[in-house]
């Protein structure tokens, strides 16, 4: 039953990258079905073995953070009618990271979760691909049908650090070049996407480059670094024009302080939440919030300050928590995976600067993921796969009794320096 449980789990994660793509009617977009198949098998699985896993500080942060959202709605806002969507799909969020706490234990189940989601990401950047060839010459920019273009962009990145430590420790030799191929893939997505953040996003991940150049084999590292160059290469000669001046202007943006109006709605949300700062103006309230500042409803661009405006210091603290909870838990891993869950974090955190990204998929996924590979690692203090399996002693086995060291046979002659006797 947990495997089929944590079949489905890898099915929900795979589809994740390119969910908007696929919407069933009467349902919604397939993670949401494919959500709720792996929820009831993982419930049942929980039901039968009938254990739980102890949880850790990032799981006590994040079902606070959770409650505190319903506690504000409710209790500081009086919504009495419908509930916003934003709530119900955190509520489902904290579910999904539950889920993946009882179902993937080992690194090896972790791992394959996280291989989901680089092969759903390359799914995603080829039909971006596809899209830019049927409308090349009438979009600017491009991305798989359902998706914002700046939201794609940070679902790719992320799946590059994936894509190239898996390429470089994965044994099997298919496997490793499929992972190889995202990196060409995915840059040329990204590129596609015209998302300027997306650019300093995907900078980020591929950090892991030569942080991992150390313990690479020397064929290894050349294959790697091939492949990256012809990536990027590749990415620039086949990008329109048009998305490459685009994203030359990055620079620009940033040096003007202007980053293509965002600068504006972040003064309108400090200066909304100094009306509430404490309980803030609740589950999804940015943009009434800053409605009669700027004129009209704009959504933050920015995830530390939406959480902020909304679910006030109290509700930020909480999920503050839940970041600082994983980043200590990542402390304690072997040196490589460190490095790479470091890499992801941090790419992760550059992607919820210019986006409303706290109640993504992508968000509350990689975090979970993050914390259940540092659980795995740090069980009794070393790496799960250099640990001896326990092999109990049968009833019949003796231990072998030590021989007896026997005396030196003859005189024994005294040595000295000068190697005379």
């Amino acid at each position: 039953m947990v495997a089929i449980a944590y079949a489905a789990l890898w099915v929900f994660v795979f589809v994740l990258p390119w969910e908007n793509s696929v919407v069933i009617p009467g349902v919604g977009v397939i993670s949401k079905l494919m959500g709720m198949v792996s929820f009831g098998m993982a419930l049942l699985a929980v039901v039968v073995s009938g254990r739980f896993r102890r949880w850790r500080p990032f799981h006590a942060a994040a079902l606070l953070f959770v409650a505190w959202s319903g506690i504000n709605l409710f209790l500081y806002h009086s919504v009495l009618g419908s509930i916003p969507h934003k709530y119900v799909t955190y509520v489902q969020l904290g579910l999904v990271l539950l889920m993946m706490w009882e179902l993937a234990p080992s690194r090896r189940a972790v791992m394959g979760l996280l291989s989901a989601y680089v092969l759903g990401s390359a799914i995603a950047a080829f039909s971006t691909i596809m899209v830019a060839r049927s409308e090349f010459g009438i979009l600017h920019r491009f991305a798989a049908e359902g998706f914002d273009p700046n939201d794609l962009a940070m679902i790719l990145a992320l799946a590059l650090p994936m894509a190239w430590y898996f390429g470089m420790t994965t044994r099997q030799p298919f496997m490793r070049w499929v992972y190889r191929g995202y990196l060409p893939v995915g840059l040329l997505a990204i590129a596609l996407t015209g998302s300027r953040g997306g650019l300093v996003a995907s900078m980020v991940g591929l950090t892991i480059v030569p942080l991992t150049m150390t313990r690479l084999t020397p064929g290894r590292l050349t294959a790697g670094i091939t492949v990256l160059a012809l990536s990027g290469g590749f990415a620039i000669w086949y990008a329109p024009k048009t998305v490459i001046s685009r994203l030359a202007t990055t620079r620009t943006e940033v040096e003007q302080g202007s980053l293509n109006g965002r600068l504006g709605i972040w003064k309108a949300g400090v200066t909304a939440l100094l009306s509430r700062p404490v309980a803030g103006h609740g589950v999804g309230g940015f943009p009434e919030a800053v409605e009669p500042i700027l004129g009209a409803p704009r959504v933050a661009h920015n995830s530390y300050l939406s959480v902020l405006v909304e679910e006030g210091i109290i509700g930020f603290l909480f999920f503050m928590g839940m970041l600082l909870a994983v980043f200590r838990a990542i402390l304690r891993l072997p040196t490589m995976d460190r490095r790479f869950s470091l890499v992801l974090y941090c790419t992760l955190g550059i992607a919820m600067l210019p986006l409303s990204w706290e109640a993504q998929k992508a968000f509350w996924f990689i975090m979970g993921a993050l914390q259940g590979l540092a659980n795995a690692q740090v069980i009794t203090g070393r790496p799960v796969w250099k640990q001896r399996p326990h092999q109990p002693a049968t009833a019949t086995a003796a231990p072998k009794p030590r021989r007896a060291r026997e005396p030196l046979a003859g005189p024994v002659r005294p040595f000295r320096l000068n190697g005379t006797a």
